[in-house]
C-alpha cells in the first residue's frame, strides 16, 4: 500500500523458473506491494509450480503460448480485478531491479505522473550493466525515430519495467493491441496519444543468460512495428488516417495528467 492505494505487481513470465523466486522475494522486501500477479505463457519449466508456492502470488497459467503482449493484457485484467490502483510490472528474469518500486509508486501514488517508466538509458547504466552493444545501438536509434513521430523525449520506449495508475490503463484501449512484443511501443504510444506525461527514473539493469531475450529475426519485426506504431501515430495526428490505436476519443492535450 502507498498513501492509502494499493498496489499490485504482475509479472508476465515464461520459463523463469531459474529467477523468479528471487525476484518475488526482493519485490516484497520493498514494503509497499500488496498483491502479485505471475501469468505463466505456457512455460516448458516449472515456473508455474514456483508461483503456486509463493505466498499471496495470483497466478494464471496460459495453455498455450499467446505471446508477451497477450500476457500483459492478462497481467494487467487480473490486477485490476485485485483492486489495484498502481499497476507495476516487473520482468520475473530478475534482469530489472525490484528495489525501484517504491519510488515508482510514489510519482503515481501521490498524483506527479500516471505513468513511470525505469529507464536503462539514464545515467548510462545498460552497457555497464551487460547490454549487448548492438542492442544498445538499436535501441537508441529506434528511440531517436520514435521520438521524433510523437514529439516526445523519452530516453528509451523498450523497457519492460513500467508503472501505471489505475485510472490511465482503464483509460486506454490495451485490449486491442499486439500479443506480441510490439505490444510495449504501442502502449507508450497511445499514453502519448491521450496526451498523459511519462516519467522516467534511472534504473540499473542486469544482462546475464537467465534473462530474457529475444532473437534477431524477433527483434527486426519488432523495430519494424515500433516504427510503424510511430509512423501511425503521427498519420493520426495529422487526421491523414483513421486509427483504431489512436482514436479520437482518446485524443488529449500534451502534458495532462490523464
Amino acid at each position: 500500500m502507498y498513501n492509502g492505494q494499493k498496489v499490485v505487481v504482475v509479472m508476465p513470465a515464461f520459463n523463469a523458473a531459474r529467477t523468479l523466486r528471487a525476484t518475488y522475494d526482493e519485490v516484497m522486501a520493498q514494503g509497499v506491494v500488496d498483491a502479485v500477479v505471475v501469468v505463466d505463457d505456457a512455460s516448458s519449466d516449472d515456473t508455474a509450480a514456483i508461483a503456486r508456492n509463493l505466498p499471496g502470488v495470483v497466478v494464471e497459467v496460459h495453455i498455450e503460448n499467446r505471446g508477451y503482449g497477450a500476457n500483459q493484457k492478462t497481467c494487467y485484467r487480473l490486477a485490476l480485478d485485485q483492486g489495484a490502483d498502481i499497476v507495476i510490472m516487473v520482468h520475473p528474469d530478475y534482469q530489472y531491479t525490484p528495489r525501484l518500486i517504491p519510488a515508482m509508486a510514489a510519482l503515481i501514488g501521490n498524483g506527479l505522473y500516471p505513468c513511470v517508466l525505469g529507464s536503462r538509458i539514464l545515467g548510462g547504466g545498460a552497457l555497464r550493466g551487460g547490454m549487448p552493444r548492438y542492442k544498445y545501438l538499436a535501441n537508441r536509434v529506434l528511440t531517436l525515430v520514435e521520438n521524433a513521430l510523437t514529439g516526445a523525449k523519452l530516453s528509451e520506449y523498450h523497457t519492460g519495467y513500467r508503472a501505471f495508475s489505475r485510472e490511465l490503463l482503464e483509460k486506454l484501449d490495451w485490449s486491442s493491441h499486439s500479443d506480441d512484443f510490439v505490444f510495449d511501443n504501442q502502449m507508450l504510444a497511445q499514453v502519448l496519444w491521450t496526451g498523459a506525461t511519462i516519467a522516467e527514473i534511472t534504473c540499473p539493469t542486469r544482462y546475464f543468460p537467465e534473462a530474457s531475450s529475444i532473437n534477431f529475426s524477433r527483434s527486426v519485426r519488432y523495430g519494424l512495428g515500433c516504427i510503424a506504431t510511430g509512423l501511425a501515430f503521427r498519420a493520426a495526428k495529422f487526421g491523414l488516417v483513421r486509427s483504431r490505436l489512436f482514436p479520437e476519443r482518446l485524443r488529449g492535450t500534451p502534458g495532462t495528467p490523464a
